[in-house]
């Protein structure tokens, strides 16, 4: 039975996800919300971000997305004096991974499940809200928690991408929806949005998810007045034996191999995260995503680059038409996604000033680029990886010997979580430094050879809810262990300028300032400053659980405050934990000489594996493959995971387990985001489940005892 658990293993995968509201407004300074929010367009972006960053209108501050504010009122020798301003309450009670935006002392903010919260940043009273109704019995749509990023604002508006794929307009004033647009009709399979949305020259553009379950990925402009659609550019080719969309199209299709039909298991690429503007180039540049599958022999056979799987792509944002493109991961094999936030600025390198975007992708290399043309200008790797031993001088990467052999288990060095995942790195121009949250969270896989689309098959990872990665996971436990640090990088001498080594993986998005500091929120409950030169902490507050997003600052009345919203999910923080600490996802805000009361928080009863539940013992290994098969992404493994988001199962009182049918068919936690398994489950499946989880939980229970 140890051998059992050890095989499902360690580290777990993605999560969940599953829309109009009538939103209220609740009081009487609708008119000044509506003067400062219609002020929002690409000038006012640009005016704040040369200035001195006073507000924070947009993702990343502004379209550079360096996430450096000018604000300096708060600096390295009176963080010390920062208090708690206020905190509000976001009513969510899963992962919240968005960057708030403020303006003019109003914030904007998202929580679980698309919910945006307006918030007088003055008081830290509720404006109002506007709930999507999104369906939660269609969470299993989505890898990764019903996790929101954010917001963008554009004269008088707040642009929000629903989970279930809708783009919506909100009145920044009232709260009340002014258009809708369903992103994803007419398109095949499980598409979702979890990304924030940007304007750019009057157009809303918004990618998606999906890539993991089978999808084409694309990018989509809406015009920001009415919502009519402007142009698309889909990121991988469709179907050869019908006209490709346009000449990008046809120039990826000939890097990938047609004998396994990848178009009709999507090809995957979806945009689901960063895009980044420079207005005097008038270029947009977009990171896509991973392959569909994951593996490249099942995605195609006699191999090929997979344009534009895992790269930065650089688009007219006029027209939306194809400009250049440089591909991180050839060939992507291990879903390394290059979604990953961008930064762009000007380096001098080798004496000469560059336009570059500085880019720390999953696949664990930092990337500089020529952001004029896409010309690969370095590459070295922030962390630990076992895939290629370094980038040539073209910018191809080098192999490492077998790495691409899926035959036998490998682990996986950055995993698919990534070496660095979607948490906002930071560039402070003023140190030279960039802030990357670094992981590692140990992975084994190797490749399915019985591997079929849309084929729900015990043992395959998380087949029951749509997933299509044709990779087995964990056939055999990892050898590396879980990590996560702060590493400061230096772009131009591509190396570690300092790290700080936190309690596990998964730590926030990070926020830089000219008053010398970084901040950052860990897996283990605080909100931390450092010091951006030597990365000495500086001052640390609790925040009742683990920290995903990004802090951001801001100026109201002449005074600097800190913000971020805490909400402990997404991916791993469904199934893992660094906290006892249970609270609801809450913005906390500090200023120096803040006195306001922490909020009271749950602690989380000490874990009592579940007992007593009857099973036959012949019955565990079919229920070990089933459970892989539908529970282990959301749940974790059994007594081996201590639960996050979502419980253990191992946890939970034996009435649960021995009335697993009444849960998992039609169940009670359908609103909470549980699939119905009705018609995909037998009840003899549910006793093999039960079996397993009760299995495994006797047979871990001695060793936590000694």
């Amino acid at each position: 039975m140890k051998k059992l658990a050890a095989a499902v293993s360690l580290a777990v995968f993605f999560g969940m996800g599953a829309s109009i509201a009538q939103a209220q407004s609740t009081d009487p300074g609708t008119q000044a919300r509506l003067d400062a929010t219609k002020r929002v367009d690409s000038k006012f972006i640009r005016a704040n971000g040369a200035g001195k960053t006073a507000d924070w209108p947009s993702y990343g501050l502004d379209y550079s997305e360096a996430r450096f504010s000018k604000l300096d009122q708060v600096n390295a020798g009176n963080v010390k004096q920062l208090g708690l301003a206020w905190t509000y309450n976001l009513e969510s009670t899963r992962g919240v991974e968005a960057t708030p935006l403020v303006v003019d002392g109003i914030m904007y903010v998202t929580a679980t499940w698309s919910v945006v919260h307006a918030i007088d940043t003055r008081t830290g009273q509720k404006l109002w809200t506007f709930d999507p109704k999104v369906d939660k019995t269609k969470a299993y749509k989505g890898c990764c928690d019903a996790v929101n990023r954010g917001v963008a604002m554009y004269e008088g508006k707040i642009f929000l991408g629903a989970f279930d794929g809708r783009l919506i307009a909100i009145d920044a004033a009232t709260g009340k929806m002014v258009w809708e647009k369903n992103t994803v009709e007419g398109q095949k399979g499980n598409y979702t949005i979890t990304g924030a949305p940007r304007v750019i020259k009057g157009k809303v553009v918004i990618g998606n998810s999906g890539a993991d379950f089978g999808v084409r990925g694309f990018v989509t402009a809406y015009d920001a007045k009415t919502g009519a659609q402007k142009w698309r550019w889909f990121v991988v080719p469709g179907d050869p034996s019908k006209p490709f969309e346009d000449a990008s199209m046809a120039k990826a299709a000939k890097t990938w191999d047609p004998s396994a039909k990848y178009w009709e298991h999507g090809g995957g690429g979806t945009a689901w995260d960063s895009i980044t503007y420079d207005p005097d180039l008038n270029l947009m540049y977009v990171g896509t995503g991973n392959g569909s599958p994951w593996s490249h022999k099942a995605r195609s056979p006699k191999g090929g680059d997979n344009l534009y799987l895992a790269s930065i792509v650089a688009l007219n944002p006029d027209t939306g038409k194809y400009v250049w493109h440089y591909q991180e991961t050839p060939g992507d094999n291990w879903d390394y996604t290059s979604t990953q936030p961008m930064i762009l600025t000007d380096l001098k390198i080798d004496g000469k000033q560059r336009k570059v975007i500085l880019h720390a992708p999953k696949n664990g290399f930092f990337f500089v680029i020529d952001r004029t043309n896409g010309k690969f200008i370095s590459a070295k790797n922030f962390t630990e990886v076992n895939w290629a031993s370094g980038y040539d001088k073209n910018g191809r990467p080098i192999d490492i010997p077998g790495a691409r052999d899926g035959s036998k288990p490998r682990d996986s060095i950055p995993g698919p979580y990534g070496g660095h995942n979607w948490h906002s790195m930071s560039f402070n121009p003023q140190t030279g430094l960039a802030y990357i949250p670094q992981q590692n969270i140990p992975l084994n896989i190797m490749d399915d050879k019985t591997w079929k689309f849309n084929e729900a098959a015990p043992g395959r990872p998380q087949s029951g809810t749509g997933w299509n990665t044709a990779e087995l996971l964990n056939v055999e436990q990892p050898k590396s262990k879980p990590s996560g640090r702060l590493v400061a990088w230096d772009p131009i001498a591509q190396k570690e300028a300092w790290g700080v080594e936190h309690v596990g993986p998964g730590s926030g998005g990070t926020l830089t300032t000219a008053g010398n500091l970084v901040f950052q929120g860990t897996v283990d409950g605080r909100l931390v400053a450092y010091n951006a030169k030597t990365g000495e902490k500086l001052w640390d507050s609790p925040v009742g659980t683990g920290v995903l997003a990004a802090p951001v600052t801001y100026m109201v009345d002449g005074k600097q405050y800190v913000s971020v919203a805490v909400g402990w999910g997404g991916n791993f923080g469904m199934v893992q934990r660094y906290t006892d600490q249970q609270a609801p996802g809450t913005v906390y805000t500090f200023a120096v000489g803040g006195t306001a009361k922490v909020p009271d928080y749950v602690q989380k009863k000490v874990d009592k594996l579940v007992a007593g539940v009857k099973y036959d013992p012949a019955k565990v290994q079919a229920g070990t493959l089933l459970y892989v098969a539908n529970c282990l992404a959301c749940h974790g493994v059994p007594a081996v995971d201590r639960g996050g988001a979502i419980p253990n199962l191992a946890y939970l009182d034996a009435a649960y387990i021995e009335n697993l049918d009444k849960f998992i068919l039609k169940g009670p936690a359908t609103d909470r985001g549980m699939p119905d398994f009705t018609g995909k489950l037998s009840m003899g499946d549910i006793d093999a489940i039960k079996a397993f989880i009760q299995g495994t939980a006797d047979a871990v229970r001695p060793s936590m005892a000694k």
